[in-house]
């Protein structure tokens, strides 16, 4: 009954277009059903040669750039260190959403994987997914990649990245570069600043007009970020604005400042190209810096959220986070006030109203002495003090002891190798407590 009022609700809101939708999915469903009676038996006989030799498949998150290049290299390193990984012969069968959010990311995971029609495995997975209702063993044929989402095992660090341009690949992406004037061996850097244009446009006729609105605490103003790419092409780095799609243009005379979201030149191609090839990555911890991630390659995360997601990431990281403040009182919160108002892990907007919390970006001084942190600790120029070290030290600690309280579903890393902005730290010494 409640699916019944669901489809009626959407109907209302969609008109026509609705209709049609679901009736090409209907339709589509009873062209299917000759699968789904042929995958019955051979579910069986696939469960009964499990103990010799296993079949398991799972589903790609496809349609998000993120889940779709760090679960799959997750998935991959925990394969290589042997990890949630079959002991006897076995086969991993995948297939992926209808739409693919980057096209040149999936011919590379393609290269390493074996991906089969979605109308081929979908019926085989729903049906096993039926029996796993009665005997938990059918179990056995799931992945669960969709699970890999938490670096727990450090093992981003430990082994090297699982896909690669080829040589052509290459050459094209620096022919490219050189179209946007950059010289052979120019430093460059990636910045993505989150909005709701992504989602809103360009991934609507997949979730049938939802908006994602429970992710807008998440959003931030790329004017703010206007400051630290000035200063990063100072220091004679390029800037490429990343996106798809975005709601405002990135407003620089600076030649050396692209808007590369907005210029002709804007390809699936090269947004896998120059994530992978940056000297570092600023992001508030949104998708497409997943490639950056999976490359091994620098992240600066500004305006990280939730707070707990700032202990998941690997070496040669930096984080900032949005400030917390009391709706009631106006007054900034402190790490443990943070988690004891029930947002600490909050992943939804309406968590942060529930709880009378609101949240403040990042000043543009703020983002650029972060900005100026990585560049010098890169480049091996970063002075680091017996304060800053003390400062660091104090804050995880606090940090570690306070997520202890949480009952979290999925664990953070167990060894928490970046850095907090320095001098952020410097400036709030009372907010560390």
């Amino acid at each position: 009954m409640l699916n019944f009022n669901k489809h009626i609700k959407q109907i209302k809101k969609g008109g026509v277009k609705v209709i049609a939708k679901k009736l090409r999915s209907s339709f589509y469903l009873l062209l299917q059903a000759p699968i789904y009676l042929i995958s019955i038996p051979l579910i069986i006989t696939l469960h009964l040669i499990k103990p010799w030799y296993l079949i398991r498949w799972d589903e790609l998150i496809s349609s998000r750039i993120g889940h779709f290049a760090i679960e799959v290299e997750l998935y991959f390193c925990e394969r290589d260190a042997g990890i949630n990984t079959p002991t006897q012969k076995h086969l991993d069968l995948f297939y992926m959403k209808k739409y693919v959010c980057n096209k040149q990311l999936e011919k590379m995971w393609r290269r390493n994987l074996i991906v089969l029609p979605a109308w081929l495995l979908r019926p085989l997975s729903r049906v096993n997914r039926f029996f796993c209702l009665f005997i938990s063993s059918f179990k056995e044929h799931e992945i669960a990649i969709n699970d890999k989402d938490s670096n727990i095992h450090n093992l981003i660090d430990k082994l090297p990245a699982h896909i690669s341009f080829t040589d052509k690949e290459e050459l094209k992406g620096k022919e490219i570069l050189k179209k946007f004037g950059l010289a052979k061996d120019a430093k460059f850097v990636c910045l993505h600043v989150r909005d709701s244009g992504y989602l809103s446009r360009h991934i609507k006729h997949e979730y049938m007009g939802e908006r994602y609105q429970y992710h807008n605490h998440r959003d931030a103003d790329i004017d703010k970020y206007v400051l630290a790419a000035e200063e990063l092409a100072r220091r004679e780095y390029y800037v490429f604005r990343m996106g798809i799609n975005v709601l405002k243009p990135l407003k620089s005379s600076n030649p050396k400042v692209i808007d590369y979201a907005n210029s002709d030149m804007r390809s699936d191609f090269m947004d896998i190209y120059l994530s992978a090839k940056c000297n570092f990555f600023i992001s508030p911890g949104s998708g497409i810096d997943g490639i950056s991630l999976i490359f091994r390659r620098p992240i600066a995360y500004i305006g990280s959220l939730p707070f707990i997601r700032i202990g998941r990431s690997s070496k040669e990281t930096l984080v900032l986070t949005k400030h917390h403040i009391n709706k009631k009182n106006q007054k900034k919160l402190t790490i443990s006030e943070i988690f004891s108002t029930n947002v600490a892990s909050a992943f939804e907007t309406k968590e942060y109203e529930l709880n009378n919390v609101e949240l403040e970006e990042n000043s543009p001084e703020e983002i650029r002495d972060l900005v100026i942190e990585m560049d010098e600790r890169l480049s091996g120029r970063w002075k680091e003090t017996k304060e800053d070290l003390l400062l660091q030290k104090k804050f995880w600690s606090i940090f570690e002891d306070r997520i202890k309280g949480l009952n979290l579903q999925k664990p953070i890393d167990k060894k928490i190798k970046i850095g907090f902005g320095a001098k952020f730290l410097r400036e709030n010494q009372n907010w560390i407590r």
